[in-house]
């Protein structure tokens, strides 16, 4: 139903995405990727690794790397999938939000709302940076 294939949306080391091998019907389980929970207060390790771009939150005091193909599906504010967290599973189910053709990526809104269209967290650090490198140059004119 699913392959990882080469996507031309991410510009990552690895430019992958989930692509369908087949039509998809609005509703259909795409996916059911299981999870490694951990605490919050353990995220800023994580944050000096890779993982810091795959992982999602998981509940109020916890973030979770998600396995399976869960960590490979990329960003749209037109998602064509949506999402569940299933905790008394450990796992997130991946849902078709509209019929999804095969040959087509399978793309999820990372707000976790499909119809969330806030910046996304880490362009709001690229945004603050920027913002912050304006107001030091100006200072110092």
């Amino acid at each position: 139903m699913i392959e990882v294939k080469t996507s031309t949306l991410s510009d990552g080391e690895f430019n992958r995405g989930v692509f369908a091998t087949r039509d998809i019907a609005k509703g259909e389980l795409i996916h059911e990727a299981p999870v490694v929970p951990y605490p919050n207060e353990e995220h800023m390790l994580i944050e000096h690794t890779v993982l810091a771009d795959y992982v999602y939150e998981y509940g109020i005091n916890h973030s979770a790397v998600v396995l399976g193909y869960g960590m490979l599906f990329n960003h749209s504010y037109e998602p064509n999938a949506t999402y569940d967290i299933h905790f008394s599973t450990h796992t997130f189910k991946y849902y078709a939000y509209k019929d999804i053709k095969a040959g087509e990526e399978i793309l999820i809104n990372y707000n976790g709302d499909v119809d969330d269209k806030e910046p996304l967290w880490f362009n709001k650090d690229k945004m603050d940076n920027e913002k912050e490198e304006e107001n030091q140059e100006d200072k110092e004119d």
